[in-house]
């Protein structure tokens, strides 16, 4: 198995998933802008979107975007369930769906962006407001967004990390402030963000 990546991405979430199941994976570090693997490759090959992270399967098979992806790592190592059965797997669509389109997409995308305006970056934080209120009043009282880790708090844990960067103040939200000192306290995660954070410095 192969996955593609670019240090301290979305595609960070991945490798926290395989860290977390005791997995192996075949890492590609992808130059995004250049198009281009490390080791050369024309990762437009791989992925014609041009995006991180991708996935090909031991088949040969490549998949694309974080929900699939992370779905399908979750399925490949069952034993280490980290997506639920039942209703609870529609409960685990839907995070994923919320991180990718109201926290990734429209907050945080836009405010890492080089090229965005002030006009949209001023935009964006007014819009983060009531999405991480939405995601502080879930996570009151509880430890994960689901009822244990999932593939969804991987992806989360990528997506929040963006905020050394950004910036926004999360003094308001008490509880995504406790759920990212848990995140951090997970060996899988922890190790993850040092691994990438070590690949990223010299980027």
């Amino acid at each position: 198995m192969d996955v593609y990546f670019s240090p301290l991405a979305c595609s960070l979430a991945s490798r926290i998933v395989i860290y977390e199941a005791g997995g192996e994976a075949d890492f590609h570090r992808v130059d995004t802008r250049a198009g281009r693997t490390a080791s050369g490759e024309d990762y437009s090959k791989i992925n014609p979107k041009g995006l991180v992270p991708a996935l090909k399967t031991d088949d040969g098979v490549v998949l694309t975007e974080n929900a699939a992806i992370l779905q399908y790592l979750a399925d490949r190592f069952p034993d280490a369930r980290l997506a639920p059965s039942g209703f609870a797997r529609y409960e685990l669509q839907q995070w994923l769906s919320f991180i990718g389109a109201e926290l990734h997409k429209a907050v945080f995308a836009i405010l890492l962006s080089r090229t965005a305006p002030p006009e949209a970056k001023a935009m964006a934080k007014e819009t983060a407001g009531p999405r991480l209120a939405y995601l502080n009043d879930h996570l009151a009282g509880r430890e994960w967004l689901l009822d244990e880790f999932s593939v969804a708090d991987a992806y989360l844990a990528a997506v929040l990390n963006w905020n050394r960067a950004v910036q926004l103040d999360f003094s308001p939200y008490p509880a995504i402030l406790a759920y990212q000192e848990r995140l951090a306290a997970r060996p899988a995660v922890g190790k993850a963000l040092t691994d990438e954070f070590a690949l990223y410095q010299p980027a």
